[in-house]
C-alpha cells in the first residue's frame, strides 16, 4: 500500500516547503523523503572550474536511475542509503543517510516529472507554479545564505542555464501533474486537499493489515 508522491515546479517555487508542511502534518514516521537534487551525479573527478560549469539543471545532471532503484527498493520493503550533495563543492559526500521503508514515499525536485520511468512511479503527481520573479528571489536568497554563490554566480547561472532549462524540461512538465497548485505550501486549500488524499490512503493502509 505504498503510496508514492512527486512533487516539482522551477527553482524557487516552495517544493520545499510543500514537502516539509506535508511531512509536518502527517508525521515523518510516516514518510520516506527523497529529495531530486540528493542525486546530482558526483563530479569530484573534474576541476572545480569544470564542475561549476557543469549545467546543473539538466536532467543528464541526475543520477536518476538511482533515485529510481531506491524508490523501488523502498516499495519492496528494503531501505536504502540515499546520497548527500555538498552543493560548496559540486560532489557527492562519503557519508549517506539511511532511509527506512515507510507506506508514504515523498519525491521533490524540480526534473521528477520529466523522466517518464520516474513519473510512472508516481500515485500523486504536484506541479508547484510560482511566477518566475519570485522564483528568482527566493533561489538568489538560498543560494547567497546556503550555498557561498556570490550574487554575480547566481545571476549568471540563472541566466545560463536555469531559465533556459525551465523553459526546455520543467514547465512542459506541468502537463503531467494530477494536481498544479499555485505559490505551493502557502497554498492552504491545495495543502488540506493533499493531506486528505494521504490520510485516506493510509486508512486504507491500516485497515488492509
Amino acid at each position: 500500500m505504498t503510496f508514492v508522491i512527486g512533487i516539482a515546479g522551477g527553482s524557487g517555487s516552495g517544493k520545499t516547503t510543500l514537502a516539509r508542511l506535508i511531512m509536518e502534518r502527517i508525521g515523518p514516521e510516516h514518510i520516506a523523503f527523497l529529495p531530486h537534487d540528493a542525486y546530482y551525479r558526483d563530479f569530484s573527478h573534474l576541476p572545480p572550474e569544470e564542475r561549476a560549469r557543469v549545467n546543473y539543471d539538466h536532467p543528464d545532471s541526475l543520477e536518476t536511475e538511482l533515485l529510481i532503484q531506491h524508490i523501488q527498493a523502498l516499495k519492496a520493503g528494503q531501505a536504502i542509503e540515499r546520497p548527500i550533495y555538498d552543493y560548496t563543492t559540486h560532489s557527492r559526500k562519503k557519508e549517506t543517510i539511511r532511509v527506512e521503508p515507510r507506506p508514504i514515499i515523498l519525491v521533490e525536485g524540480i526534473l521528477v516529472l520529466v523522466e517518464p520511468k520516474l513519473r510512472a512511479l508516481f500515485d500523486l503527481k504536484l506541479y508547484v507554479d510560482t511566477d518566475p520573479d519570485i522564483r528568482f528571489i527566493r533561489r538568489l536568497t538560498r543560494d547567497t545564505r546556503e550555498r557561498g554563490r556570490t550574487v554575480e554566480m547566481v545571476v549568471e547561472q540563472y541566466l545560463n542555464t536555469v531559465r533556459p532549462m525551465h523553459l526546455e524540461f520543467v514547465e512542459p512538465s506541468k502537463r503531467y501533474a494530477d494536481l498544479i497548485i499555485p505559490e505551493g505550501g502557502l497554498n492552504t486549500v491545495a495543502l488540506d486537499v493533499i493531506l486528505a488524499r494521504i490520510r485516506d490512503r493510509l486508512a486504507q493502509g491500516e485497515n488492509q493489515a
